[in-house]
């Protein structure tokens, strides 16, 4: 056992907490740039946007409502709209029941999400593996948990970079993708102009919920430290694992997050072609992908990776169309003044 006593009794336990906490963290800067892009299309888009509104403020409310189950309050009022969700017990309960629900309420949408995709991840991938070291000092536990956040994230994007969108199964796993991608929000962007509504605002409530019991947080802090001694004591690693799995559930969010932005940053540029001119590059999309599976298919090409092909073929498609359009009836990639003219001033001064 190396590392110092204070070491492994006292930062040990919390290795995990914190691959937990960093990852959330990036998760919140993600949802604060979805945001951002929302906003910026919303004058186009209202009804696409007030549709992401609706997801993430549907699972604010089933989060809600989750912790009214879980405390046994029972919910007497559910309702969701575009621009609130309205949910109440049945029994109002206070002290730790209420500070359980209410945990639900800030924390959960975080995480239901994710939950529900890691759940059709691991049906599709059969499994994943973890690591089996146990860790004693505060960067073993560093390791492990990243280690086994890793496992998660290759196996991830191995899945994404060898779909096959032809295939039912994977077609709806990558809809779900990124349908719950666009409702990982907490919050929104609300009616009234007056409310700011940021990342500063869900932490500011989180803190809220943290500071207004300190003594629930603290009791879960030494919950931790006597898992990890257990965890220690049994020569198991499944201390590690707990925290893994929101490490997972944060991952998740991040990549469905970082899909649902590509669409969002596709609909904000192709916002800028005039006419109807733009839907060529949403015919581009399937039409390129679906040219190119036909291609190996009859012809019969054996090329290991073809279905990760295809989608290369995909992307640099829409991506080359987008640009001759953007660059043909626009002034995006235009300089203002022409540079040929300007040579010849040069030249006869």
């Amino acid at each position: 056992m190396n590392g110092s006593p204070v070491d492994i009794i006292i930062f040990a336990p919390l290795a995990p907490i914190f691959g937990v906490a960093l990852l959330w963290f990036i998760q919140l800067l993600f949802i604060e740039f979805q945001k951002l892009l929302l906003s910026k299309i919303k004058r186009n888009h209202q009804a696409f946007c007030r549709f992401t509104n609706f997801i993430g403020i549907l699972f604010q409310s089933i989060c809600h409502a989750l912790g009214f189950t879980v405390t046994k309050s029972g919910i007497a009022h559910f309702k969701v709209t575009v621009d609130y969700g309205r949910v109440k017990p049945k029994k109002n309960r206070k002290g730790l029941f209420e500070w359980i629900s209410n945990s639900f309420l800030f924390i959960g949408p975080f995480f239901l999400p994710a939950l529900l995709i890691l759940g059709c991840f691991v049906l599709i991938n059969g499994g994943i593996d973890v690591t089996s070291s146990v860790n004693y000092t505060f960067a073993e536990g560093v390791i492990n948990f990243f280690s086994n956040v890793y496992v998660l994230l290759e196996k991830f994007i191995i899945l994404l970079v060898r779909i096959d969108l032809l295939h039912p199964v994977q077609l709806a796993f990558f809809i779900l993708l990124v349908f719950l991608g666009l409702g990982i929000r907490p919050s929104y962007i609300g009616e009234d102009k007056r409310r700011k509504v940021d990342m500063m605002y869900d932490l500011r409530n989180i803190w809220s919920h943290i500071t207004r019991k300190p003594l629930y947080v603290i009791l879960l802090f030494l919950l931790a430290y006597v898992l990890s001694y257990l965890s220690v004591l049994f020569n198991t690693n499944w201390y590690v694992f707990l925290f893994s799995i929101l490490g997972w559930l944060s991952v998740t969010s991040i990549v469905a997050l970082f899909i649902a932005q590509v669409i969002i940053l596709l609909i904000k540029t192709t916002d800028e072609i005039p006419g109807r001119l733009k839907i060529l590059t949403y015919i581009t999309l399937p039409l390129s992908y679906i040219i190119m599976r036909m291609i190996f298919f009859v012809f019969s090409v054996e090329i290991y990776g073809y279905k990760t092909i295809s989608l290369l073929v995909m992307i640099l498609s829409t991506v080359l169309v987008t640009f001759l359009l953007l660059y043909y009836k626009t002034n995006k990639f235009k300089t203002k003044i022409n540079m040929k003219s300007l040579k010849k001033k040069t030249k006869e001064t």
